[in-house]
C-alpha cells in the first residue's frame, strides 16, 4: 500500500476567530513536490438524536448564515476546546437547544463532515430516557424545536429532503442504533 501522507513544511495562520482558525500550509507531497493546503482548525462538535418513547424525535429549525437559508437539523453544538468530553457537550447542547434532558446518552458514530478543508469531527449520540429540562439558548441563537416521527426524519434523510450533512449522517446512525437494540 502506497504511503500517501503529506508532510507539513510550513504553516501560516490566516484567521484566529472565536470559532475557527484558518491556516495556509506548504506541504511535501508523496512524490517529493511541494503544494499548498488551506484548511480550517475546528475543535469538534457533538450531535444528538433524541429517542422519545412514542417513536418520535425532535429536530431544530434554524437559519444558517453561510448558505443563507433555514435548515432542519439534529440538535448539536461545538466543543469549547478540542479536549472537552463530547458526551458532556451532547448533554449540554440537547438541553440548551431543545429543553430536553437525556437520562442516557449512547455514542452511535462519529464523522468528519468536511475532510477537504477542515479537521472537524462530529461525535453522534442517541439520547434516551428523556425528561423535560429547560431550554437555554445562547445570546443570538434562535431555534424552533420541531417534533417529528423518527421514521419520517430518517425518510427525509434518505430522500434528500434534509440538506444538512451532520443531520443526515446522525439519522442514519440512529436508524442502525434502533435496529441493533
Amino acid at each position: 500500500m502506497a504511503d500517501l501522507t503529506e508532510e507539513p513544511l510550513s504553516s501560516e495562520q490566516l484567521v484566529d476567530g472565536a470559532l475557527l482558525k484558518a491556516h495556509r500550509d506548504e506541504v511535501e507531497l508523496p512524490d517529493g513536490e511541494a503544494s499548498v493546503r488551506e484548511w480550517i482548525d475546528h475543535p469538534g462538535a457533538s450531535a444528538i438524536v433524541p429517542f422519545f418513547e412514542d417513536g418520535t424525535t425532535c429536530l431544530v429549525r434554524q437559519f444558517r448564515y453561510p448558505p443563507r437559508r433555514t435548515f432542519l437539523e439534529v440538535p448539536a453544538g461545538k466543543l469549547d476546546t478540542p479536549d472537552e468530553d463530547p458526551e458532556e457537550v451532547a448533554a449540554r447542547e440537547l438541553e440548551e437547544e431543545t429543553g430536553w434532558r437525556a437520562g442516557s446518552l449512547h455514542p452511535i458514530g462519529a464523522a468528519y463532515p468536511c475532510i477537504g478543508y477542515s479537521n472537524e469531527i462530529i461525535y453522534v449520540f442517541a439520547a434516551t430516557a428523556l425528561a423535560r429540562g429547560e431550554q437555554n439558548l445562547a445570546d443570538g441563537e434562535f431555534v424552533e424545536v420541531v417534533s417529528m416521527d423518527l421514521d419520517e426524519a430518517i425518510r427525509r434523510a434518505r430522500t434528500g429532503a434534509l440538506k444538512d450533512m451532520k443531520t443526515i449522517t446522525a439519522l442514519l446512525y440512529a436508524e442502525q442504533f434502533r435496529s441493533d437494540r
